[in-house]
């Protein structure tokens, strides 16, 4: 299957711009350094003006106080934090895939899946997936890896809540590419002491990446055979070239 085999790469490159020079420069420019502010902001940015509940709500995974005082602290408006923190990943993009040629060919593979998602319960992919892409194919491809990366969280958060798991337990379990589980969990702003997870949490939780897979497959379907296997070849070289030391 075309998305548990990008599952990875999407995963980490649509996700990487966040802790990036360009993300930490964008946070310095809101007057509110640090991660919480710039990310909450920038990220959440696409929703609009709206109450903390509704980030957390679309956030799902982080603790809700957390969430708020992130949210709250950073005076810059909700859409042009948007479009700040899209020019952070666009340029995240152009800077760590200069030596990936084939950038343009496989920006379009990824728009063409994009384009081909439905948006119903997965708000941050609907906004993300409403800003302008990059005219460039490097800046595209992070964006629109991004993009799908959102799509992806939105799911996942549905799979595992109807697996009977809290975000806390998902955290705790899953982790990140570069954090384990209760690290991860302090860094999206829960607090101690963590429960201890079981074996049967533990698989309900495979049980809700399974769902994940099944839920985003449909999109990738608009590519042929032979496209499905180039988006793989060139989302694992591009994965390859950006973040691979």
């Amino acid at each position: 299957m075309t998305a548990a085999a990008v599952k990875q790469q999407v995963l980490e490159l649509g996700g990487a711009f966040m802790l990036s020079r360009e993300a930490r420069q964008f946070g310095t420019d809101t007057g509110v350094p640090g991660f919480h502010g710039a990310y909450t902001r920038g990220r959440g940015g696409v929703l609009g003006e709206v109450d903390a509940d509704v980030v957390t709500a679309a956030f799902g995974f982080f603790e809700p106080a957390c969430v708020r005082a992130a949210w709250e602290s950073v005076p810059l408006p909700a859409d042009k934090a948007a479009a700040a923190y899209l020019n952070a990943c666009q340029e995240f993009g152009r800077r760590k895939l200069a030596a990936f040629e084939q950038s343009d060919r496989l920006a379009e593979l990824l728009g063409r899946v994009v384009a081909a998602a439905s948006p119903v319960a997965v708000p941050l992919f609907a906004g993300w997936r409403a800003m302008p892409v990059a005219e460039d194919g490097r800046g595209a491809v992070l964006q629109l890896t991004h993009v799908l990366r959102e799509l992806r969280g939105g799911l996942h958060l549905l799979a595992v809540t109807a697996q009977g798991l809290t975000p806390l337990q998902s955290v705790l379990i899953a982790g990140s590419p570069v954090s384990n589980g209760p690290n991860q969990a302090r860094l999206l702003g829960w607090n101690e002491p963590f429960e201890t997870i079981t074996d049967d949490q533990r698989a309900r939780w495979t049980a809700a990446e399974a769902v994940t897979d099944a839920l985003i497959a449909p999109c990738f379907e608009v590519l042929d055979a032979d496209e499905s296997a180039e988006l793989v070849t060139l989302m694992t070289a591009a994965h390859r070239v950006a973040l691979v030391r």
